[in-house]
């Protein structure tokens, strides 16, 4: 146990001493004509010590939000409308994907148009009809990976469960703050290791790998080059799957911070009683006939 302790206390201090000197020498990792400065910024947004970074940054807003209750409750307010923000400009995605599909669908069985060209600021953009049809995945997953958060803001995820709408308001508060603490949170930790590194193996090359030490990723940067990935699945098809890459490390930041925000707001309703119950919470309406629909979902 007293192992652990001291390892845990270790590497926070480890921590904060390098990513402290790496902040204090932005020149080290911002610089992105500088090689080593783009290997530097791979190794650190997926490294040890951002992870303790984070989880201390964590500890001491929660401590300060305990002493604070309104501190907790500005960043609850803070964190949600984020979600909300991003979720409301990314779900006009959805309207985008249905005017394209019409107007490809138009072009290529009444007109018999192969190609497309957009050119609104003089650089006319031409590609493949099928690589705008194919393109329709991306706004997809751009409405699924930026509006998760404001879904579970807006509480329209399906929740199926056996205990948790017969147990007090308190207890579905505690199970609420377990469910954050022990599922969102290591989740969107272990998704975000793999995903960077993920992302960044489809940006340069050599392919940096999360078992890779800063050291190590120093010596590939004497190699490095970009290498963005433009590879389609058809010959004319979409070629920017990279994107995809880069939803899938956005996604997993906005859980992260959606649970930090869900077990803030789980715990001052535990604490200040049902009286508190989706304070400050900004859920879209409806309108009329809205408590009729919500009593059938």
């Amino acid at each position: 146990m007293l192992d652990g302790i001291l390892w845990v206390c270790r590497n926070i201090l480890l921590a904060f001493y390098n990513f402290g000197y790496a902040l204090s020498h932005p020149g080290l990792w911002l610089d992105w004509s500088d090689k080593q400065a783009i290997m530097r910024f791979v190794y650190y947004g997926g490294s040890v010590e951002f992870f303790f970074v984070i989880f201390t940054a964590f500890l001491v807003l929660t401590g300060i939000g305990l002493w604070r209750r309104r501190v907790m409750w500005g960043t609850v307010r803070l964190l949600e409308g984020m979600a909300n923000g991003i979720g409301r400009a990314a779900a006009w995605f959805g309207l985008l994907m249905v005017l394209q599909q019409i107007m490809i669908v138009f072009l290529q069985r009444i007109f018999r148009v192969s190609e497309i060209g957009v050119g609104p600021f003089g650089y006319v953009f031409t590609k493949d009809l099928s690589w705008w049809s194919e393109e329709l995945k991306l706004y997809n997953a751009a409405i699924v990976a930026l509006c998760a958060t404001y879904t579970f803001v807006q509480s329209g995820h399906v929740r199926v469960d056996l205990v948790y709408s017969e147990v007090s308001f308190r207890a579905k508060r505690v199970i609420d703050m377990l469910g954050a603490l022990f599922f969102m949170m290591p989740v969107a930790v272990l998704i975000w290791m793999y995903s960077w590194f993920f992302m960044w193996r489809h940006l340069i090359t050599p392919k940096p790998s999360a078992s890779d030490t800063l050291e190590r990723l120093l010596m590939k940067a004497r190699a490095v080059r970009w290498n963005v990935e433009t590879i389609g699945f058809s010959p004319n098809g979409f070629n920017g799957y990279f994107l995809f890459k880069v939803l899938l490390v956005a996604f997993t930041g906005l859980v992260f911070l959606q649970a930090i925000a869900f077990f803030y707001r789980s715990f001052l309703e535990f604490v200040e009683g049902e009286e508190s119950a989706g304070k400050y919470l900004d859920r879209d309406s409806l309108g009329a006939g809205e408590e009729a629909y919500e009593g059938t979902h």
